[in-house]
């Protein structure tokens, strides 16, 4: 069985499988395994770095759009937005639906990623040779420290807390990202499974809150993430969740969209009573 399927086990115990057809893609970079294969299922193509689920070509549009449009949404006029790790493409692909944006700056420290996505996963990497998106392929820890009010969102869109991605859960960090974002800036950070991370959800949020005045939780459903649910941080100086949609943009963003919608924005900052105690 195991030749024919990709496993992924939880720390909890538990995980996926999906048909496994052919490797199209198998490297090794300077800081991790990376591997592009075809499923025989309906979820196409998938991506993986040291042998764990990043993206999958049948529902990357669950995270990608939960990423992009809460936080996009609650800003009056986003024109400059960074975005930290991300390097499949496809938060940068939503990211430039909305017309505002003059400027999307994508701060990816594997360059093999990227690569291989634009290669083999072209309906998620589409955006990347978009004019108005720049590619740079180095550390976004250092990346960040000189950068003063320059981005009115800023999207971290990174891997979990161990090799190349486990200084991007620091508090040092997380300020200077704060001190990266302009007036009425807001940021959105990926913040593991509220099912199978606990540990690391409650020790990401105990650093955010003493970063950010504003610091909420969102939610959604991703089918192939470690317990099918995820949760991101909205973060904010000023700006409180749900305290502004722009509803022009909303509607004309939705029509591209297969999960995002206002009503659905409206319901994702409500949370299960088990996050609620646990954060």
């Amino acid at each position: 069985m195991s030749e024919k399927f990709y496993h992924e086990i939880t720390p909890a115990g538990f995980g996926i499988a999906i048909k496994k057809k052919d490797v199209l893609f198998e490297g090794q970079s300077d800081f991790q395994k990376v591997e592009v294969f075809e499923t025989d299922s309906e979820l196409g193509r998938v991506l993986t770095l040291d042998d764990l689920m990043m993206t999958t070509e049948g529902d990357e549009w669950h995270y990608h759009e939960m990423i992009a449009h809460i936080p996009m949404m609650n800003h009056k006029c986003p024109k400059t937005v960074l975005v930290i790790g991300g390097g499949d493409g496809g938060t940068v692909r939503e990211v430039l639906k909305h017309d505002t944006v003059e400027k999307v700056v994508l701060c990816e420290i594997d360059g093999m990623v990227i690569d291989a996505c634009k290669k083999f996963l072209p309906t998620i990497a589409c955006e990347l040779d978009n004019p108005k998106c720049e590619i740079l392929v180095e550390d976004a820890i250092e990346y960040i420290k000189d950068k003063k009010n320059m981005f009115d969102i800023v999207l971290i869109d990174s891997t979990d807390p161990m090799g190349p991605g486990e200084g991007l859960f620091t508090e040092e960090f997380y300020t200077n990202v704060k001190e990266s974002l302009k007036e009425g800036g807001i940021v959105a950070a990926q913040s593991e499974s509220p099912v199978v991370n606990k540990k690391e959800i409650k020790k990401m949020y105990d650093l955010l809150k003493k970063v950010f005045p504003i610091c909420s939780t969102y939610t959604s459903n991703i089918p192939t993430y470690p317990g099918g649910y995820w949760a991101w941080a909205y973060c904010s100086e000023t700006v409180k969740p749900l305290s502004y949609i722009d509803e022009e943009r909303c509607e004309k963003i939705t029509k591209t969209c297969k999960i995002y919608n206002k009503d659905y924005h409206l319901a994702r900052f409500a949370l299960p009573n088990y996050l609620k105690e646990l954060l």
